[in-house]
């Protein structure tokens, strides 16, 4: 077979800041995905990308060629229309279990495909499979009877869909390309729009804990997903979200599982469920099913969604009764002095919760279900010396050591009085919401400690 284009030609024209033509990008994405491109010359293209950019039709074209490497699935079938959550990733980012139960309350289906953690963000996958007898995978058939029986599903993508990123994603792990923003924006919204939903809400983290660590980043990303979204004929819509503190009280798999069960029971910490219910919102409103505030957090807290997670767990051969595994060992990091905790980095918590065993290097690897930290404090609030501020759970305690490393310099009590610290946590904050629009939808309320914004912005 003749090639129609040479992969080194194509190289240079995106090194000479040149756009590719979509011939070009189909051939390339294929190509490569055949093995007639070879990893270092993709290597060499994914990096001229990083580098010099794309513009909104070549990465329109990109993911529209990753997308026909695979299969492509279709939910019309279903008597109910459909609405999907992707989270870019973050520290203690369990919304996805009670979100997907809730959303199914108000007669929309949610397909919601997820990955497994690597590094120092947690994985959906991991977190159900703490859940004796639950299963991730489920065939195309099995999903389709499930979203119409029961409403909601979350399970591991198929093979089929969008292998090109797959192949892709490996190489820029291993190349330093991981950060290009069109490549990462490709890569998400190929999978999501070849899974075939409806409708799509893009959680896109901002701050330490993030893989954008600043708001012009995240809105760049968030804007190019939503474009791509929209010219995919999806109907899409980005909230960026902080994630300079950890979410919620826990991380680790099977500590995020009961918290989420408190969040469902009607309980759970604020900033989780401000969270759920804002991207609740946005789902239903983009499957054509606006829901008010009220009645979205009247689903929580009545049981109604709580009886769709666990007809989805059981549907899934989870054993919803069964108790939860415990961790053999933990250790509780005290207050050193009496104040106020005045930070808590979630990138020292997810590095430190990724050394228990709750994450994985590699994706063969295997987790500790019940390993990671439970959080006493948030910053803002206020401690007596000797007061617990973590506890770090794991099967092995010879992970203590090198957990306690990561949060070396995470975390602070300033031991200044509880009363200035406060004003001075109060003014910041001030001046942080005066900077930011909220945008419709936005809950603005006690989502984090002092009154800190739930939802930073929101792009449509």
């Amino acid at each position: 077979m003749t090639e129609p284009f040479d992969a080194v030609e194509l190289i240079r024209v995106k090194r000479d800041k040149g756009a590719l033509a979509d011939t070009q990008i189909d051939w390339l994405v294929d190509a490569y995905t055949r093995g007639v491109v070879a990893d270092e010359q993709m290597s060499a293209m994914t990096m001229a990308i990083l580098l010099n950019g794309m513009s909104r039709a070549e990465i329109s074209r990109w993911t529209s060629a990753m997308i026909a490497s695979g299969e492509r699935l279709s939910f019309s079938g279903l008597s109910r229309p459909t609405a999907d959550k992707h989270s870019t990733g973050g520290v203690g980012d369990k919304i996805t279990l009670p979100l997907a139960p809730l959303v199914a309350v108000f007669d929309v289906a949610v397909p919601q495909l997820s990955g497994r953690g690597l590094g120092h963000t947690g994985g959906t996958l991991d977190k159900l499979e703490a859940i004796p007898g639950w299963r991730a995978s489920l065939t195309n058939d099995e999903m389709m009877a499930q979203l119409e029986s029961v409403g909601a599903v979350i399970c591991a993508a198929g093979t089929g869909l969008a292998p090109a990123d797959r192949k892709l994603y490996a190489l820029r792990d291993v190349t330093g390309t991981v950060e290009a923003i069109p490549l990462i924006a490709s890569s998400i919204m190929s999978k999501k729009i070849a899974e075939g939903t409806g409708a799509l809400v893009l959680d896109v983290k901002v701050g330490s804990g993030a893989f954008m660590k600043d708001l012009d980043s995240a809105r760049e990303l968030a804007r190019t997903m939503v474009d791509l979204g929209t010219d995919a004929g999806v109907r899409t819509v980005a909230l960026l979200t902080d994630m300079s503190v950890p979410l919620g009280l826990t991380a680790g798999n099977a500590l995020e599982v009961r918290e989420s069960l408190e969040v469902l029971a009607g309980g759970g910490p604020v900033d989780v469920i401000d969270l759920t219910v804002a991207l609740a919102m946005e789902m239903l409103a983009a499957a054509d099913r606006p829901t008010s505030e009220a009645d979205v957090r009247e689903a929580l807290a009545d049981g109604r969604a709580m009886d769709k997670w666990r007809a989805m767990i059981t549907a899934q051969g989870g054993d919803v009764d069964a108790p939860l595994p415990v961790a053999k060992e933990t250790e509780t990091i005290v207050a050193p002095r009496a104040g106020v905790l005045t930070s808590l980095d979630a990138y020292a918590v997810g590095v430190a919760v990724h050394r228990l065993g709750a994450g994985r290097v590699r994706k063969e690897d295997s987790v500790q279900a019940a390993a990671g930290i439970e959080i006493h404090v948030k910053p803002g609030e206020r401690v007596a010396a000797g007061d617990p501020v973590m506890t770090l759970h794991t099967d092995t305690p010879e992970r203590f050591e090198r957990a306690r490393e990561a949060l070396d310099g995470g975390w602070a009590v300033h031991h200044e009085s509880a009363e200035q610290v406060l004003e001075g946590f109060l003014t910041s904050a001030a001046g942080v919401l005066a900077s930011i629009d909220g945008g419709a939808g936005a809950l603005t309320g006690a989502g984090l400690v002092l009154d800190r914004p739930v939802v930073l912005e929101r792009i449509d």
